[in-house]
């Protein structure tokens, strides 16, 4: 075997590192995986440990040839359902583990290396969490490992550990630099879209919609008021409106999903005087566009606008977190003037519909002829008729709201919502459902509410004259502890509602300590979403302003250059590279720095050692650099103990320090 085939052979020090990193860089990509992507990555990943403990032979390359084929035709069939970012992804990842598997030479594991760089980059698509982009920062050091490991074959597995995650602290402050200063420019390009599971809120509801919701401790968005925060009763968080019921769902209306399709927005923030509400609220990824404030909310931030029906909504959809702030006007009345055409759509129900609820509804009707008396009347008979909330309710037929409303008399938000609404149409008012989130938890450490899954909402609205829609909650006659404390105070001491969450850290929060430690870790990850992900341009440029004064390109270009510098700098002085002996002597200060780089690598020189023992310590343990300190040892021999004629130490001298150089950067590789 060629020497220069030798030493390409890759070391089972190497394939150790790479089955750690095969095994854990795939595992926060699972969710964008196929079913049989995953089956193949698995194979593979037991092939290569079947390869590592000798138990089988490396594929033959048609082989892999053939699945890689067999795989790309695959993928090309089913890219239209699965979209083609994750038809893409796919893809990649299975080119990555078939390498995996046909890897024969160390070339073939930098490119498996570069490949897994570029899996953690689109890792961070889907989820850029504080815990999760620290999880990916350990997987970065752990493939940086391998790298090490490709040159670093004589050392042990914690040493290279060492110096891969070394490595990766040693970058960070020059990424800081970077996130700082560099521009946030537009993308040059689109975003392929990714299909994914909408999360949250639908836009058609029926009776156990958001029964499921409230199974799920998920996070759905965070808020952060300026200066003192309302009340929790009075945090009702507005996302939809539905307004066409067919006697089994409601849906959103038409003309709104129009206006919705084509971004046109309908009003503009209100000359108001009363009082207003700021506040800033971090929506997490829905892969959906309606996002949530107080009644009546506008924001100014760019690509959200104001629909008829008060909502905000987003004209892209919430593919990654997304901050927006706020300004909530709780006094100014919605529509106070009703237009025939929404009127119509808010009083209509569909024919034989529940009937035995109409007939209420026109009793309601003969009684109390006054709109506010009637209404009165209908939130209090859920009171007076013995009604419960239940996230378990049983199941009812074709005719919901009398079955529900005249039969089991047992149900959650939407059933109650629901059967008003029907009620107060039935009887001449229009009314329409909303549905959104109600309440939140307050994190006393960061001043914010957390707003979750399962505190998801249904109320009504209806229209009265010359008030315009105001918002009704039968869910608070029968339950008020669910509005005034919130959902967790009303089902406080069970937890059977995150039924789909087991391992959310929500069920900690009746043990003192271990809650006061979650919230501690929840505002890290609050101030990360501000300070980071939200970091925009704007706050880059009040970033700068406050560093630098008024920004120029000058003192932009001053900034990063001696930024860099100093960063270069520190890590050069970690290295060994800047530590200068007192001693004058040119050729003792350079000997000393490669003691003490070889001392970093685990081979150390004694007091008592002299220059020629101490040589062949190092040949026994750093074979690689064994000729090279050799010929170095000669020269420093020479120069420090014989006696050389003038042209014969200037000679010596440059060779001397042109080899100690080349000596210092090796063992910097090393």
């Amino acid at each position: 075997m060629k020497p220069s085939q030798q030493q390409e052979i890759i070391s089972r020090h190497s394939l150790l590192w790479l089955l750690i990193i095969n095994a854990v860089i795939l595992l926060p990509l699972y969710d964008k995986l196929t079913p049989w992507t995953m089956a193949i990555c698995g194979i593979c990943l037991v092939w290569r440990y079947g390869i590592f403990m000798g138990k089988v032979a490396k594929p033959p390359r048609v082989l892999v040839t053939s699945l890689a084929l067999a795989s790309a035709l695959t993928l090309a069939l089913v890219t239209s359902k699965i979209g083609l970012l994750n038809g893409l992804i796919n893809l990649l990842i299975l080119g990555y583990s078939l390498k995996y598997i046909e890897m024969r030479d160390r070339r073939d594991v930098r490119i498996v290396v570069i490949v897994g760089y570029i899996l953690i980059a689109i890792t961070l698509l889907g989820q850029q969490s504080f815990y999760f982009s620290t999880l990916l920062i350990v997987i970065a050091a752990i493939n940086t490992c391998v790298l090490v490991s490709l040159y670093r074959e004589d050392v042990k597995l914690y040493e290279t550990a060492r110096i891969g995650f070394s490595l990766i602290i040693q970058s960070l402050p020059l990424a800081v630099l970077l996130f700082l200063v560099f521009p946030r420019l537009p993308p040059l390009w689109l975003m392929p879209q990714m299909k994914t599971a909408q999360t949250g809120l639908s836009d058609e509801v029926s009776f156990g919609e958001i029964g499921r919701l409230t199974r799920s401790a998920a996070l759905a968005f965070r808020v952060k008021f300026d200066g003192t925060p309302p009340s929790n009763h009075q945090l009702y968080w507005r996302a939809l409106v539905l307004e066409d019921y067919d006697g089994q769902t409601w849906t959103q209306n038409e003309r709104i999903k129009t206006l919705e399709a084509n971004n046109l927005a309908s009003s503009s923030m209100p000359a108001a005087t009363g009082p207003w509400l700021n506040y800033s609220v971090i929506a997490q990824k829905s892969n959906q566009h309606w996002l949530f404030g107080l009644d009546v909310a506008f924001s100014d931030t760019a690509d959200i606008i104001q629909l008829p029906d008060y909502r905000l909504y987003s004209t892209k959809s919430l593919t990654q977190t997304f901050r927006y702030s706020v300004k909530s006007f709780p006094s100014v009345p919605m529509d106070i003037t009703l237009t025939d055409n929404v009127r119509n759509i808010n009083l209509r129900l569909p024919e034989l519909s529940n009937p035995r609820t109409h007939t209420l509804a026109k009793n309601f009707a003969g009684r109390y002829p006054n709109p506010v008396k009637r209404l009165n009347a209908m939130m209090n008979y859920f009171t007076e008729q013995a009604y419960f909330y239940t996230l378990t309710p049983p199941p009812v037929g074709p005719q919901q709201i009398d079955d529900f409303l005249l039969e089991n008399k047992a149900g959650f938000c939407v059933h109650y919502a629901s059967a008003l609404t029907v009620m107060a149409r039935a009887s001449g008012i229009p009314a329409r459902m909303v549905t959104g989130y109600q309440g939140g938890e307050w994190n006393k450490q960061a001043q914010y509410f957390s707003i979750y899954q399962y505190m998801a909402h249904a109320w009504v609205e209806v229209w009265l004259e010359n008030r315009g829609w105001i918002r009704l909650d039968p869910t608070s006659m029968i339950a008020p502890e669910r509005i005034l404390e919130g959902f967790d105070g009303y089902f406080e001491g069970g937890d059977s509602y995150f039924i789909d969450s087991p391992f959310s850290t929500l069920r900690l929060r009746d043990y003192p300590l271990l809650n006061e430690l979650r919230q501690t870790l929840a505002s890290i990850d609050f101030y990360w979403s501000v300070w980071v992900l939200g970091f925009d341009s704007n706050k880059q440029e009040q970033v700068l302003h406050k560093l630098l004064g008024k920004i120029t390109t000058e003192k932009l270009a001053f900034f990063m250059l001696s930024s860099l510098a100093l960063i270069m700098l520190v890590i050069a002085y970690s290295a060994g590279l800047l530590r200068f002996s007192p001693d004058k002597d040119k050729i003792s200060s350079a000997y000393l720095r490669v003691c003490r780089l070889l001392d970093k690598k685990g081979v150390s020189r004694r007091l008592d050692q002299g220059p020629i023992d101490f040589c062949h310590s190092v040949e026994r343990q750093l074979p690689v650099i064994a000729k090279d300190f050799s010929l170095l040892t000669q020269y420093y021999i020479a120069l420090k103990y014989r006696t050389l004629t003038p042209s014969g130490r200037k000679s010596t001298t440059k060779l001397f320090i042109r080899l100690s150089r080349k000596l210092q950067l090796k063992l910097i590789r090393l």
